[in-house]
């Protein structure tokens, strides 16, 4: 099946949500990752966030966004079932080439150290792993916890609606 790539809409989320919850060791919070908040951050970055489509099903995305100065690519995620096809790196080439057009110059993004199969991705198509500075966070909602997808199990966490 051909798989097509286009911007990212806040109708997407439902069909992101469930693909965010059967990947293994995926990462989701409470709070941002919401309809409603992920929403917000669409329509703060509305040309910059990328999914793949197999037929009308999302097999894949990122949600991509910059500050003025930097980007940021966050739930860079590949259904399993359509790994190594190409389409991770066609969905980063996709969202660089939006960030070029609204003149940023960099992009960072954050890789759980265990997420082994993501950290591998981003060597694989020639990110750098750096080494020469710390990462802080300040949590401002302690209730925006992060859950993590374990295999074969979906998301416990509530959001705007049960999961289907």
């Amino acid at each position: 099946m051909t798989i097509t790539l286009r911007t990212m809409q806040p109708k997407d989320y439902d069909q992101l949500y469930a693909l965010w919850t059967r990947i293994k060791g995926f990462g989701i919070r409470s709070i941002d990752d919401t309809q409603e908040n992920v929403t917000r951050f669409l329509r703060r970055n509305p040309d910059t966030s990328v999914v793949a489509l197999a037929g009308e099903r999302i097999v894949g995305g990122i949600l991509c966004g910059h500050d003025g100065r930097q980007g940021s690519f966050y739930h860079v995620c590949v259904d399993p079932n359509y790994r190594r096809q190409g389409i991770g790196k066609r969905m980063v080439v996709f969202a660089m080439e939006a960030l070029k057009r609204e003149q940023i110059n960099k992009i960072t993004l954050v890789a759980y150290t265990r997420n082994d199969g993501g950290n591998a991705f981003w060597n694989t198509i020639g990110w750098t792993r750096r080494g020469d500075l710390n990462s802080y966070d300040f949590v401002l909602n302690q209730e925006n916890i992060t859950a993590f997808i374990k295999e074969g199990e979906r998301s416990k966490i509530l959001l705007d609606k049960p999961l289907g």
